[in-house]
Order: C-alpha cells, then sequence, then structure tokens
C-alpha cells in the first residue's frame, strides 16, 4: 500500500474509532434526563440501558471474528454502522423508554462487530512495526470523542432549550428542532448520531478495503482450548479482574451527573455533563502519561498504586464537598486508565498457549458494563446512591489485588528515568 492511501485509510481508521466513542459514551450525562422525562420509579430502570447495551456487546464479541473470516472486513464493517444507524433512527423516531432499551440493544451489536474488526484493520494497514503506536493513537482518538460528545449534548440542551430557541438562527439547529419532540431535547443527539453514523455508511460502501488476516491472538480458538482454560483457575480470576474494570468504568461514568445532581443540586445539564467529558478527557491524559510511566515502574506496582488512588478519590468524591466531588470524579479516570491494558497484559502472559481464546473470554468480561451499572443501580435503589456507588470500591479494590497475586511469565521491561532520557545514537 502507497504511503498516501495508508495514510488516509489510517485517517478513516481514526475516524471509525471516533464515531464508534462519540455514540458509546454518552450514557452518563443523559441518565438524569432519561429518569426525569421518561419518570422512572426506581435507578435499576435507568440501570437497564447500558445493560442491554452491553450484554448486546458480550454476545457479539466472540461470533464476529467468526463473521470476518467469513465474510470478510467491508461486509463487517458495513453492517457493524448499519446495525447502530437502525438503532439510533429507531429511537431518534420512537422516543420512549422500552425503545431505547432496544436501541441500546441494537448499537451495542454493531459496536462489538466494528471494535473486533477494526483492531486487526489497523494493523494491516499499518504494519505490525507500527501496531503499538497506532493502537494508542486509537485509544487516544476515543478519548477525544468521549471527551467531546457531553459537550456536544450541553449545547444541544442549551440551544434547543423552550424560550432559548429561535428559528432562522442556524440550519443545523431548525432541522433538529423540526424532528426533535420540544420536550426531548437530548433526543436531537440520536439525530446527530444518525447522521454521522449515515456518513459512515457511505464512506465503508465506497472504500476498499485491504484484506485482513486474523492473527493467532485475534482469532476465536477450538471449543477444546476453552475447555481448557476453563478448567484453569487463573482464567476466571483475571476475567473478573476485566469485568471489575469496565464495571468501574461504567458506573463511575453513567452515575457521576446523577451523583452530583441529587447531593449537590448540580445542573447535570451542564456541571454535571462537564464533569462526565473531563472524566473522559482525564482517561484519555492518563493513556498517554501511562505508556511514560511503564517505562519505568512494573506494571504489577502501577496497578496497585492506581488502584489505591482511585479508591481515595472515589471516597473523596462520595463523602466531600461539591468542590471536592467536581475535581474527584474526573482524576478518577485518570487513575484508571491504565488499568485494562496491565490487567489484559498480564493476563495473556500468564498463558503460554491458547493467546486467541483467552484474548476472546477477556473480550466477553465486557458483560462487567451491563451488570455493575444493574448492581450499583439495584444497590442504590434499596438504600441510597451512595451506598450504591461504593460497590465501586469493591470492583477497585479487586483489580489493586491483581496486582500482588498476578505472576506473569514476562514482565514489562523497566528502565531507569536517566536511561529512559538518554539518547544513543
Amino acid at each position: 500500500m502507497k504511503n498516501n492511501k495508508k495514510w488516509g485509510m489510517l485517517a478513516l481508521i481514526m475516524m471509525f474509532w471516533f464515531t464508534i466513542s462519540f455514540i458509546t459514551n454518552i450514557l452518563g450525562p443523559l441518565i438524569p434526563d432519561i429518569i426525569h422525562n421518561f419518570e422512572l420509579k426506581d435507578l435499576a430502570m435507568a440501570g437497564f440501558i447500558p445493560t442491554s447495551f452491553f450484554l448486546a456487546y458480550a454476545i457479539m464479541s466472540i461470533p464476529a471474528g467468526i463473521l470476518i473470516d467469513k465474510y470478510g472486513e467491508k461486509s463487517v464493517l458495513f453492517t457493524g454502522f448499519l446495525m447502530p444507524f437502525i438503532g439510533t433512527i429507531l429511537f431518534a423516531c420512537f422516543p420512549f423508554y422500552l425503545m431505547l432499551l432496544l436501541s441500546s440493544f441494537i448499537i451495542g451489536l454493531g459496536m462489538a462487530m466494528l471494535q473486533t474488526v477494526l483492531n486487526p484493520l489497523q494493523r494491516a494497514v499499518g504494519g505490525e512495526e507500527n501496531y503499538a503506536f497506532i493502537a494508542e493513537l486509537a485509544q487516544f482518538m476515543f478519548g477525544v470523542a468521549s471527551f467531546v460528545s457531553p459537550l456536544v449534548y450541553t449545547w444541544l440542551i442549551r440551544a434547543l432549550a423552550p424560550g432559548v430557541y429561535e428559528s432562522g438562527q442556524n440550519l443545523l439547529l431548525d432541522i433538529l428542532a423540526k424532528v426533535t419532540p420540544a420536550t426531548l431535547p437530548w433526543v436531537s443527539l440520536y439525530w446527530v448520531f444518525t447522521l454521522l453514523l449515515l456518513i459512515m455508511l457511505v464512506v465503508v460502501a465506497l472504500v476498499r478495503f485491504p484484506r485482513i488476516e486474523l492473527k493467532e491472538d485475534e482469532r476465536s480458538g477450538s471449543s477444546s482450548s476453552y475447555k481448557t482454560l476453563f478448567r484453569q483457575k487463573y482464567v476466571w480470576l483475571f476475567f473478573l479482574g476485566i469485568f471489575c474494570y469496565v464495571s468501574t468504568e461504567q458506573g463511575v461514568s453513567i452515575f457521576m451527573s446523577t451523583f452530583l445532581e441529587q447531593y449537590h443540586g448540580i445542573d447535570p445539564k451542564t456541571v454535571g455533563a462537564q464533569s462526565i467529558s473531563y472524566f473522559w478527557g482525564s482517561m484519555t491524559i492518563g493513556c498517554l502519561f501511562g505508556m511514560f510511566l511503564l517505562k519505568l515502574i512494573d506494571s504489577k506496582r502501577l496497578l496497585q498504586i492506581s488502584g489505591m488512588l482511585s479508591m481515595i478519590l472515589l471516597l473523596l468524591a462520595l463523602f466531600g464537598t461539591a468542590e471536592i466531588a467536581i475535581w474527584a470524579f474526573p482524576a478518577i479516570g485518570f487513575c484508571i486508565s491504565m488499568m485494562y491494558s496491565i490487567v489484559f497484559s498480564l493476563a495473556l502472559n500468564t498463558v503460554t498457549q491458547n493467546h486467541g481464546s483467552f484474548a476472546g473470554v477477556l473480550c466477553s468480561a465486557i458483560v462487567g458494563g451491563a451488570c455493575g451499572p444493574l448492581f450499583i443501580s439495584l444497590l442504590s435503589d434499596a438504600t441510597s446512591l451512595r451506598v450504591g456507588m461504593l460497590l465501586v470500591l469493591v470492583f477497585m479494590g479487586y483489580i489493586t489485588f491483581i496486582g500482588f497475586w498476578a505472576h506473569p511469565l514476562v514482565n514489562n521491561k523497566t528502565v531507569s528515568l536517566k536511561e529512559l532520557f538518554t539518547f544513543r545514537k
């Protein structure tokens, strides 16, 4: 592949990652609106929304690899964008609670397909020698989109608010105002998603993608390999680690705005949404900083430190003043940013074979995004949201515990600070 085509394809892949994150990480700001507008009787009903999304995600994670082998990357890419397109337009046209659950499930199916095909695609386009850099760039783009989407939500809510919106001032707002119920201005975001996904569908249909061959660690293994893995205790322990991480990430981001509203009277449409934006933004910065720290500190020790700091920050956010909570919640994003990659690498470095099957098992642990918020909401309904979010402390504690008991066959290579900044000719 020529350089200009290669860079054009990589730019396109980054746009795909942006779209995925822009759509999937918006639930946090929407939860207070969903509760109020749909008059949900308890928090658990709101918790079913991320459950429907991540349940679909977990279901499709392993089959998506099989679909790539059978139908090719372009077909899976197109279907991956088609599913959320259908999901978003269904809810945009019929904005009620049950349709939102169905929409979230359909979107989850598509997003699982997209993430499964994009990882090997960016390796094939960028080359093996650049894969680590490109993967980190994709993570950065993912974080940028997560930072931007709550800000777009805030802008739309303000611009379309009754008494604020004026016809003829902005063409986009005029169109959105015509197709969005005046009492549900946040639904306009789903029309934005629909438009963005339509653009992606057109692009995928027109672009020719290189053929990809799944590597061993990207391919689902045989049934015997799974049977072998499931008999190993460490497999379940690492599965629980990924489960707890996703539960932590989603539990904090989804309920943060609702907590700030309930306990501190903070407007979820402005400061609450901004806090979620800063959470994802600090996570993005943390990912970049983590690359530097992993050169200096053993990954197990770094997992211990980040886990302890995240637990301290969570306690400050839950029991501190409004001012403390506003900065403590986003700071959690920075501390947990390295956890997923560290736990995943520790797990794969613990085995000598069946890496592909083990990776598939670990990826299915994303079901934590379905279960974690649901558990938090059920406990919150039985007690209070503050008590419910203390469950995140348990998730963080287990992840921290991994840093003490994990015994990988290969540890990450570290250097001194002096060596890191010493450039040899």
